[in-house]
């Protein structure tokens, strides 16, 4: 049975409203006013070490350390510290960095690149934004090409060599092909007859007659083999196709469901031949960034 005695006595400001509303004193943790009184000392320190409140035209600029860094016309200049200066002063050390190990991949063979960890870990991933940047709009982000326009990149068909000079030499200077149109000097019949003598040469089940006549035609009448070879696997200082494999660049032939869609696949080309150019990229990138392209590129295909 509880008394007046036992009553807990709570302590109030001595405001009372109504008679009977009182307003109890209740003060805040200690630790919640330690924590409040640092944050205040937290912020006066701050607003003297760094550039804080505007004073008239300008500001206060705070103590800390001064920074050196080069502006854009190479002047090398000293302010006080500030977001903008350590940025500007970041980035030329970043630069100053790459620029080492770009000089290192440019005193470095392709072999040694490859050979070497840190080389190969940082000329392919410079590479990869450098062909994300320069080279997907065409090849695709992945490499694949497009079929009919952009050679594949994945694979180890190269129509102008695939060694790391001829591909570095391709990325610089650049690569013009071009197949005439056999429209005018070849019947319908004889496009026909080639069309099912090449895909003969890439195992596909064709009429042997007419792919014997195609031959003949490829062999003589055509001409086809002063670029393409009497073997039909192409000349890569001429930049002519291989023919007997199963990779097909300009023909959608591993696209088409059936073999009279394959064989007019190729027979399009065949009549109407086909003009492709590749710009030379030496004018807009640097030795040291097409050398890490023609690395990257070459660990793309299969024989990486």
């Amino acid at each position: 049975m509880s008394t007046e005695k036992n009553k807990p006595t709570v302590q109030t400001t001595g405001h009372a409203w109504d008679g009977d509303i009182q307003e109890f004193n209740n003060p805040l943790p200690t630790w919640w006013l330690w924590t409040f009184y640092a944050t205040a000392v937290f912020t006066l320190v701050y607003w003297i070490i760094f550039p804080a409140w505007p004073v008239g035209g300008d500001y206060t600029k705070g103590v800390m350390n001064e920074i050196t860094y080069k502006t854009t016309d190479g002047k090398e200049t000293t302010t006080h510290w500030n977001t903008r200066a350590l940025f500007l002063k970041e980035m030329q050390d970043a630069r100053a960095a790459q620029e080492q190990h770009l000089n290192n991949i440019n005193a470095s063979t392709f072999e040694q690149i490859a050979s070497d960890e840190e080389k190969s870990a940082f000329a392919y991933s410079s590479a990869k934004v450098l062909f994300a940047d320069n080279c997907a709009a065409c090849h695709q982000a992945g490499g694949d090409g497009v079929v009919g326009y952009y050679p594949n990149l994945l694979d180890d068909a190269w129509l102008w060599g695939g060694s790391y000079s001829k591909i570095q030499e391709t990325i610089a200077k650049g690569r013009n092909g071009s197949m005439p149109a056999f429209k005018a000097r070849l019947t319908e019949k004889q496009t026909s007859d080639v069309a099912d003598y090449i895909l003969s040469l890439s195992g596909n089940a064709v009429n042997v007659s007419a792919a014997k006549r195609g031959k003949a035609v490829f062999t003589n009448d055509g001409g086809c083999v002063a670029c393409h070879g009497s073997d039909a696997k192409g000349i890569t200082a001429m930049g002519s196709a291989n023919l007997a494999d199963k990779i097909w660049t300009i023909a959608d032939v591993n696209g088409a469901e059936s073999i009279e869609d394959k064989r007019a696949a190729i027979a399009n080309v065949v009549k109407n031949g086909k003009t492709r150019q590749m710009p030379p990229w030496e004018d807009r990138l640097s030795a040291a960034e097409i050398k890490m392209l023609t690395f990257y590129v070459k660990q793309l295909s299969a024989s990486k």
